[in-house]
């Protein structure tokens, strides 16, 4: 789950990293009482910034500066409502400006493809670190961390000295690295960003501008996390999703995919993608893998999420049976569409294979169900359920 800024910036104030005073508005006079707030307790400059999970606010207008509270309020204004790369801003976050001498960049993640966390540190912070990692690796410090150290005070001296920081500017940042690792590890987050990490004229150090990403995997730990999630903001789908137990994901396309198991559904979306080709560059509308050992209630839900979306043309049901054995498959797809009855009216083209496929198969031509059509191939689906979508009127 990633953060809000303002979350992000709550998050390291609770563990004592340094952060500036903000406010949270969603209207303008919000905006303007906050700002008249955080002037009267000393703030000479103000940012009025938008929240929304995606960056490149300050290219799309998203981020302002302001002297008075009647200013920071025209600049939330202007803000509210702005669609900023699909994401419309409902709040804006009013902080203190911070007295910059230098901006740094640091960052702690889960390296995935190397199997570690990773420090990630540079002297030129408050640009795209994916730029200077690409023009310019030499400036970005990259420190393997261990586990069951983290960041104490060697390593975090290690990390400004590979970075190229000198002493004093690095003993007044190495405190604040060890802190930032607190956040990682306490909060189990998957990235911790700063960039950027400031240093005031008088030598202080402050952590401007956050990102956060929490392991979902890890909230049975923090039951504190729940409030952190956006309800408002969430895919009322993907809501009713990970209510069922599903894994999934809404995508751009027009086919809709439901597989059992993650790798099969990944090759599903690639096999549907290369089959839209031909009819017009159609392509998958969704990931949603109902699981290797999911039961024919399953399935039926996971065809009740699907087909309630309106981008979905067709539908493609790819089963490999195993634990799930494809007559309960065949019953789930059967039970679901007459449950759904005359709401249920976009083709599904369903593809099974192994434990009990003969079963499942004699289930499905049974039932005779005028939207279901059987393939034995996974390419032949796919075709055919990309061949369904062309056909069907979009909305």
């Amino acid at each position: 789950m990633d953060l809000y800024e303002y979350q992000a910036r709550q998050m390291f104030k609770e563990h004592g990293v340094p952060v500036l005073d903000y406010r949270l508005a969603s209207t303008p006079d919000e905006a303007r009482e906050g700002a008249r707030e955080l002037l009267e307790g000393g703030a000479t400059l103000l940012v009025v910034k938008a929240q929304v999970k995606t960056g490149g606010r300050g290219k799309a207008g998203g981020v302002k500066l302001a002297h008075t509270a009647e200013e920071a309020r025209e600049k939330a204004r202007e803000i509210l409502g702005l669609d900023i790369k699909g994401h419309v801003v409902t709040r804006v976050m009013i902080a203190s400006g911070a007295d910059i001498a230098a901006e740094y960049y640091f960052s702690i993640l889960l390296d995935r493809s190397n199997r570690r966390h990773l420090a990630m540190c540079s002297r030129e912070g408050g640009m795209d670190i994916e730029t200077l990692a690409k023009e310019r690796p030499e400036a970005l410090a990259r420190v393997p961390l261990d586990p069951l150290v983290g960041i104490d005070a060697d390593v975090a001296r290690r990390i400004v000295n590979e970075a190229g920081f000198d002493p004093a500017v690095g003993d007044a940042i190495a405190p604040v690295l060890q802190t930032l690792w607190e956040v990682y590890r306490d909060e189990d987050a998957t990235l911790v960003e700063v960039n950027p990490l400031v240093l005031s004229p008088d030598g202080s150090i402050w952590a401007v501008d956050g990102k956060v990403t929490l392991d979902d995997n890890a909230r049975f730990r923090h039951p504190d996390h729940a409030g952190l999630v956006d309800v408002a903001a969430q895919d009322p789908r993907e809501a009713a999703a990970k209510e069922a137990g599903l894994n999934y994901v809404r995508l751009e396309g027009e086919v809709g995919v439901i597989g059992n198991g993650a790798g099969l559904v990944m090759s599903t979306l690639d096999v549907v993608a290369m089959a839209g080709e031909e009819f017009g560059g159609l392509k998958p509308a969704n990931f949603l893998d109902i699981g290797g050992g999911a039961s024919a209630e399953v399935m039926a839900r996971g065809l009740e999420i699907i087909l309630g979306d309106d981008q979905v043309r067709s539908v493609f049901v790819n089963v490999f049976g195993g634990i799930t054995a494809c007559d309960q498959v065949a019953r789930g797809i059967i039970g679901a569409l007459d449950a759904l009855g005359e709401t249920a009216t976009k083709p599904l083209v369903v593809r099974l294979d192994g434990n009990r496929v003969e079963e499942g198969r004699a289930i499905l031509t049974e039932a005779r169900h005028p939207l279901v059509h059987m393939e034995e191939t996974m390419d032949g689906a796919a075709r055919r359920a990309a061949q369904l979508a062309a056909q069907a009127p979009s909305k």
